[in-house]
């Protein structure tokens, strides 16, 4: 791995622990709104982008499951990515999502699929928890800034059933600040792998599990900055 990616790597995992730490005091002061706990997979469902970097932070906690079990999610995970290149020819190793039309993403990410998530355990417990993306973090209440602007006004089902939690202030959270901030992380973290910043990489987590981080550097050259 290039010299300086580990370091960014853990300054990335401190930021995700700060989204953690808000949604745990979420949880603490709307217990009876909030039905999210350790087991609950409802929402680990289906295919979705994540960051490149995202990737990277993901593989810590993927390296240190044991050898027979990562030697079988390796092999679903491949399986999985050779039958999504059939449903379009252009998505092809090292699997990033910018290296097709954007408009086409969604063909491979269809929203009634409800496959669970390749790293969810037997119980329903992800298997790198404390390595799993921004996205997995983020997902279950509506994200609104302390400013009021609106990020993701959409939340679980199982949530906040009998209240809109909009209507919540203490659930707000300084989102356009995090959201900055991952961009900046992100950007050092290309321009050390590939030489330049870029604002977007892609990719499933599927490709964060078989990816070979040598292809990944190469394709980086070829995506528009």
């Amino acid at each position: 791995m290039v010299i300086g990616v580990n370091e960014l790597l853990d300054r990335y995992g401190a930021l995700l622990r700060e989204v953690d730490a808000w949604f745990q005091q979420c949880q603490e002061r709307h217990p009876e709104q909030i039905a999210c706990h350790n087991g609950c997979s409802s929402c680990c469902r289906g295919l979705f982008d994540i960051t490149l970097l995202d990737a990277y932070y993901l593989r810590y906690g993927f390296n240190a499951l044991p050898i027979d079990q990562k030697i079988d999610i390796r092999q679903a995970a491949s399986q999985l990515l050779a039958l999504l290149s059939r449903v379009n020819t252009m998505f092809v190793k090292p699997w990033l999502l910018n290296s097709i039309p954007e408009e086409q993403w969604d063909a491979l990410m269809p929203e009634e699929d409800e496959t669970p998530c390749l790293l969810l355990s037997k119980d329903g417990r992800c298997l790198v928890y404390e390595y799993r993306p921004m996205t997995c973090r983020l997902n279950g209440i509506p994200l609104i800034d302390i400013s009021g602007e609106e990020f993701f006004d959409e939340w679980c089902t199982l949530n906040f059933t009998g209240a809109d939690p909009r209507e919540f202030m203490d659930l707000r959270f300084p989102f356009t600040e995090l959201f900055t901030r991952e961009l900046l992380f992100f950007q050092e973290f290309t321009c050390l792998l590939g030489g330049k910043e870029r604002n977007e990489v892609d990719l499933f987590i599927p490709a964060a599990i078989v990816m070979d981080e040598v292809e990944i550097v190469l394709a980086l050259a070829q995506i528009p900055i």
